[in-house]
This record gives C-alpha cells, structure tokens and sequence, in this order.
C-alpha cells in the first residue's frame, strides 16, 4: 500500500534541518543502527552499496553482482525497510551512507537542498525514454536527481456487475452509488479514503482528484515547471470552492464522503461487494483480484462541468548519493545498469507497479492489462510536489479535510489551512 504520502507533518524549520520530510517507502533500519559504508581506497577494493528497500534489494542483487564483477570491485545490497530518507540522512551526515539510494520522488527537494543527491547523467535519448510525468517528478530546479522506475497514481475502481458503465462524472458516480444502496444492493455510496490509518486525520493525497476537479491547486508552477511556494492555492476562493463540493458529498450532504473511510475498510468495503466503487491505487489489485470481484478500473471522473480529476502521481527512483565514497561508479551504475530495460522488467516481474522506462511499460502491458488502465489514470496526474515547503501543507490540510466533510462551514476552514500553512511558509503580513 502507498505510503509516503501519510507522514505526519513536521515543522518546515525542521525539514530544511536534514530531517526525513513527507514519510518515505517503509524501511527496516532504524537511524540509529544504519548500516555503515567503507571509505573505498581504490578500486580493487571499494565496494558500491545500494540501499533499497526489502523487495527491490532482492531484485537488484544480481545486476550488482554483475556490475561489481565487470568492473572488479565488490557490491552490496543493503534492505532498509524503515524510515529510508531519515536513515538515509542521519548515515550520509556520519559519512556512512550508501553509494546509491532508492527511494520516492518527493524527497529531491529536501536532499538537494541539503547537499545528499547528486544530478544524474543521463543523455537526452535516455530520458525520452521515460514516460513523461516520471521525468517530470525526477527533475529539480532543472536538473535531473533520479532514475525513475516505478509509478503509481490513483485510479477508480468499479465492480463491473453492480456499475456496469464507467461514470463519466463523479456526480454520476455518486448517483449510482445512492441507487445501489437504495435498492439495498450496497451498503455504502463508494469507497473513498478520506482519513489517515488512524482515523485521527485527513488523508491530502487520496483528496487531491476531488479538490484539482473543483478547481483547486496547492502550489502555482514556476517557468520551468516547479511548484511555486510563493503562489499559495490555499485559502483562495478557487479552494473554497473546490470545498464546498466536497462538503455537497460528505456527512451532513450526499453521505458518499465520510470520515470513518480510510484505506483499509474502503478497500474492504469494495472486496466485500458492499460498494461498487474504490478510489485508490494499484496496490489494491492484489486484495480485489484475491477477493474474486469482477471489476474495471478507469481513471477518476471529474465533477460535472469540473476540471480534471487530477491524481498526485508517485515516482520511485535511484539516487547518487552526494557523499558516497564511489560517486564516479554509482553514476555508471545507474545510468548504464539501472536505467536499462532489463532491471525496469525485473522489478515490474518482482512486484507489479507501473514502469517508468517505456519499453518495460510496453513489456507490463503485455503481461497486465491493468497496467494500460492506470497509464490512462495518470494522463491527468501531477508528480507529488518534492519540493520541501510541502511539508508545511500535510497537517493543516489534513485538518481541513476533516472538518469539511464532518460538515463545518467551509469558508472558514478553508481560510484558516490557508493561514496556518502560509505561516510555516513565512508568508504572513
């Protein structure tokens, strides 16, 4: 299940600080007990270490193994399965970090700012390679920090026998939903995850589709494609307005929004056949095609006269650590190992999200066809924003979502998340 995007929010002084900002993959190793790197003294005996998570370490150690014995240097694999990007700070500051990182897309801000990743090399063939959004979500203040692999976006799910036509608008979608339950067919309108595992929170990314198509925005965009900080969507009455659509559907309006869904029991929902539709990602398939439920998945439909159903898409990508002690051998790495369609095909094998890399997308679609629906899911997307101030919108945000579909007054709500957020950016006055 997708994660990154669920980290409480910290302090922005804080995220500048070198702390791990906006979550990350889950990893095994605390801060406190990271694995340590070598100082490489020459080639014959440095050794190039890759830190990944538990799934793709396993994936990548054969071509490791092969890169080491090409080049006659020794490599390792390293699983860290808990708080990477913290892990992966605290070790690069002690000169103990890894060589290579992988890890999400949205940590670029923060690490380039704090001197941790280097651009890569890559030459303009090998980026058109590259589906479009993941090249955008790798690039930083112009310059490419990652190799991207994997993406991952949501989608909407429909069970075929109780929805058989795709809604083409999310109105329609609720409609649906209301007949379906009022015929005693379902038990609820739709699955949507607005808060966070712990009930406790609202949930920013599953949100975003909704408040985009009510034409809402978090951050304007810079000339060169960057999110803009100084152009704050938040407290507008463009955002305003995309809310009081959401409260139209929430507890005191439609009923289809409600604060109880959260990932989980909105996923069961749907594998239980109580609702016909889901609003998540492709790390549900596994549960619906378990659960033996006929369905379709197609992107997210719009409000009715509404703008796009924009998904924040996720980018998972290799990283050239700044201080690592073989920077010359971990850009060959990955420009010339990791970038090639064979690793982009062993990890889609190891673990079926989206390729990033064309060909390999070309090569998932073959063998998924669930793979195409979600491309077209994406067509809409926008890269989850990596710059670092996006931490200042988390909690504030997550908070508006709470009381505008519990049914408080949205103008109010909607203004004081854009204040609080303005504030951690420094914007008051």
């Amino acid at each position: 299940m997708r994660t990154i995007f669920r980290a409480p929010a910290l302090g922005l002084a804080a995220c500048l600080a070198l702390t791990a900002c906006g979550g990350g993959t889950p990893a095994d190793t605390p801060a406190a007990q990271a694995p340590t790197t070598a100082p490489a003294e020459d080639a014959a005996t440095a050794t190039l270490t890759i830190w990944a998570d538990q799934k793709r370490s396993e994936t990548l150690k054969p071509f490791a193994e092969a890169f080491a014995k090409e080049n006659g240097i020794k490599a390792e694999v390293v699983a860290v399965a808990q708080n990477q990007q913290q892990t992966f700070v605290t070790a690069s500051q002690a000169g103990k970090g890894p060589d290579v990182l992988v890890g999400a897309h949205d940590w670029i801000g923060n690490l380039v700012q704090n001197g941790l990743i280097d651009p890569i090399q890559l030459t303009e063939d090998q980026l058109s390679g590259y589906v479009d959004v993941a090249r955008k979500a790798v690039t930083y203040d112009g310059q490419v920090y990652g190799i991207p692999y994997a993406v991952e976006n949501l989608a909407l799910f429909r069970n075929t026998d109780l929805a058989p036509k795709a809604p083409q608008t999310f109105d329609e979608l609720v409609e649906t939903g209301k007949k379906l339950k009022e015929a005693g067919r379902v038990e609820e309108i739709l699955g949507y995850t607005i808060s966070q595992q712990d009930g406790q929170s609202g949930d920013t990314y599953h949100m975003y589709p909704l408040y985009t198509s009510g034409g809402g925005y978090l951050f304007g965009t810079k000339p060169n494609g960057d999110p803009d900080p100084a152009d704050l969507g938040v407290g507008t009455p463009e955002s305003i307005a995309a809310f009081e659509k959401v409260a139209a559907l929430g507890e005191k309006g439609a009923g289809a929004l409600k604060r109880s869904f959260t990932s989980d029991n909105s996923a069961a929902l749907f594998a239980d056949g109580k609702t016909a539709f889901l609003v998540a990602g492709p790390w549900r398939l596994a549960d619906v095609r378990t659960a033996g439920v006929k369905y379709d998945v197609t992107p997210v439909p719009p409000f009715k006269g509404g703008d796009p159903a924009r998904s924040f898409v996720g980018v998972q990508a290799f990283f050239v650590a700044s201080k690592g002690q073989n920077k010359a051998l971990a850009q060959e790495f990955v420009t010339n190992t990791l970038a090639t369609p064979e690793v982009a095909q062993a990890l889609f094998d190891a673990e079926p999200r989206m390729p990033a890399l064309k060909t390999a997308l070309a090569y998932a679609a073959g063998k998924d066809p669930d793979v195409a629906k979600f491309e077209a899911a994406a067509a809409d997307g926008v890269p989850l924003p990596a710059i670092p101030q996006m931490v200042a919108v988390w909690g504030p945000f997550n908070t508006l979502i709470h009381a505008v579909v519990k049914g408080e007054p949205v103008a109010p709500a909607v203004k004081a998340a854009g204040k609080a957020i303005a504030e951690q950016l420094g914007q008051t006055g």
